[in-house]
């Protein structure tokens, strides 16, 4: 356990802490509550990479946690979203469903040896995430405030994004797929070249 793993672990126990605020009801000014909870719990996603690569303490546990933890707080505020009718439910489950089927193929990906790199529209659409989920909080109290608008804005972006990634990675995985299998047959093949000819050799 360090710095930057404790931040993330914080991240993850921020989020019964917003869902409280948001849909409990008991919280007057929830909308600036629930703000200053998400964007702590968003801040410590910038700040455990930072510190992590700063001090040299980038941990395979680190690297396990980080996006769960970015997963669970991104899914958790979206889903307040819709509770409170604020953010369409379509969209929130192509957004959520995005990131079941990535980490998906990851994890397929990963038992066939091959790792998929994240990719700097993964990284955009986590930036967009928590700018759409910070304005619709903030306005979710003022239906025909500024903040609210550019929050549905950037919600559109946000899926426009999760789609774009989607398929990036699919791609990407099947390349890769591919390119392994093509390896493991070429090695399979001269290993079995390998032998024939030892077997014509000892024939001889």
């Amino acid at each position: 356990m360090n710095l930057p793993n404790a931040l993330t672990i914080t991240r993850i126990f921020l989020v019964p802490l917003l869902l409280v605020v948001l849909l409990t009801g008991n919280f007057p000014d929830r909308e600036a509550w629930g703000f200053v909870v998400f964007l702590a719990a968003a801040m410590t996603d910038y700040l455990d990479g930072y510190l992590a690569r700063r001090r040299s303490q980038v941990t395979t546990l680190g690297k396990l946690l980080d996006p769960i933890a970015d997963k669970i707080l991104i899914s958790a505020a979206l889903v307040a979203l819709v509770q409170l009718g604020i953010a369409p439910g379509w969209m929130v489950i192509i957004v959520i469903g995005r990131e079941f089927a990535v980490t998906g193929l990851r994890s397929i990906a990963s038992a066939e040896g091959v790792t998929i790199a994240a990719s700097a529209l993964g990284k955009y659409k986590m930036v967009s995430q928590v700018a759409c989920c910070s304005c619709l909080i903030a306005g979710s109290s003022y239906p025909e405030s500024m903040l609210l608008f550019l929050g549905k804005l950037l919600l559109w972006v946000v899926v426009a994004l999760a789609i774009i990634s989607m398929i990036y990675y699919f791609r990407t995985f099947w390349y890769q797929i591919g390119e392994s299998t093509k390896k493991k047959h070429d090695k399979d093949q001269n290993r079995k070249l390998e032998l024939l000819d030892g077997q014509k050799a000892r024939m001889r």
